[in-house]
């Protein structure tokens, strides 16, 4: 996602620029979605229903979002305003209290992991197993939206580091350093999910 919302783009979406509005939608539909599924039992209903309230309260709070302090990366924010929403969904979906609570806390223990990156190693066993979709697609939706780009734009759109650095306007080292980190990240992401997946399908219904 690119570092496009900034304050010039803030004012224009506040004053109803179609523009403005169709870029951030543009940016932000296709991983807000595929942060929110997997927070929602998969349930694609569900799952729209929070997107599209999130992206309704984003654009009414608009004021409220402040691109200096979020160095114009709009989408840390909305997943703030989607956290709430899910909430809101799954709080009245009683079945599946049990998945909010462990999201919440399986948010904390990520939050730790990334906290660890710099300084401790992360096991690859869980790597080396066979890796189901679903827990692979679970785990980039998941991860913070600089390391998700990073590892899409290496591992997915097959491009060079070269490119890579060109683009954010970096070093081919400080670039190199960003996937370690990114790989990192999957690494410690992965294995949380991995480890909450017999609770996740235990609190998803039907699971």
């Amino acid at each position: 996602m690119q570092s496009i919302f900034d304050e010039a783009w803030r004012q224009k979406a506040l004053r109803g620029d179609e523009a403005a509005v169709k870029t951030l939608l543009a940016q932000v539909l296709q991983p807000l979605y595929s942060f929110c599924l997997y927070r929602v039992g998969k349930n694609q209903h569900w799952c729209e229903e929070v997107v599209q309230e999130t992206m309704l309260r984003a654009l009414r709070d608009l004021r409220n979002f402040e691109p200096a302090r979020a160095q114009n990366q709009i989408f840390p924010w909305l997943t703030g305003l989607a956290r709430n929403e899910i909430q809101r969904v799954l709080a009245r979906e009683k079945a599946t209290v049990s998945m909010q609570t462990l999201w919440a806390n399986l948010d904390q223990e990520l939050l730790g992991l990334y906290a660890k990156l710099e300084s401790e190693p992360l096991a690859d066993e869980l790597l080396q197993r066979e890796e189901t979709r679903d827990l692979v697609n679970a785990t980039m939706a998941q991860l913070p939206d600089h390391y998700r780009e990073t590892l899409e734009d290496k591992y997915v759109r097959g491009q060079s580091q070269r490119e890579m650095a060109e683009r954010r306007q970096l070093s081919e080292k400080a670039l190199e350093s960003q996937l370690v980190r990114a790989r990192k990240a999957f690494r410690a992401t992965f294995e949380a999910l991995y480890r909450a997946s017999p609770r996740m399908s235990a609190a998803i219904p039907g699971g």
